[in-house]
């Protein structure tokens, strides 16, 4: 019994450290436990799509920023 627990903890902290909210890692607990794996995919997938989705704007934040620097660099250089 405890190797289940330890499981279902690891599964727990796995969905905090991915930045899943309180709600959202307590669905996939409830399917986890259940044995409804499965049902959890959609969900790890939307959260994953919503990270991904973030990733890429502060790139492009960077990206202008890294842009900026350049141009301020090469005002003060001349």
């Amino acid at each position: 019994m405890a190797e289940a627990n330890d499981m279902y903890g690891s599964i727990y902290q796995n969905l905090i450290d991915a930045g899943c909210d309180r709600q959202t890692a307590e669905q996939c607990m409830v399917f986890a436990k259940g044995g409804q794996f499965t049902d959890m995919l959609p969900i790890l997938v939307r959260h994953r799509k919503d990270l991904l989705g973030s990733l890429h704007e502060s790139q492009k934040r960077i990206d202008c920023l890294d842009y900026l620097l350049y141009k301020v660099k090469n005002l003060t250089a001349g």
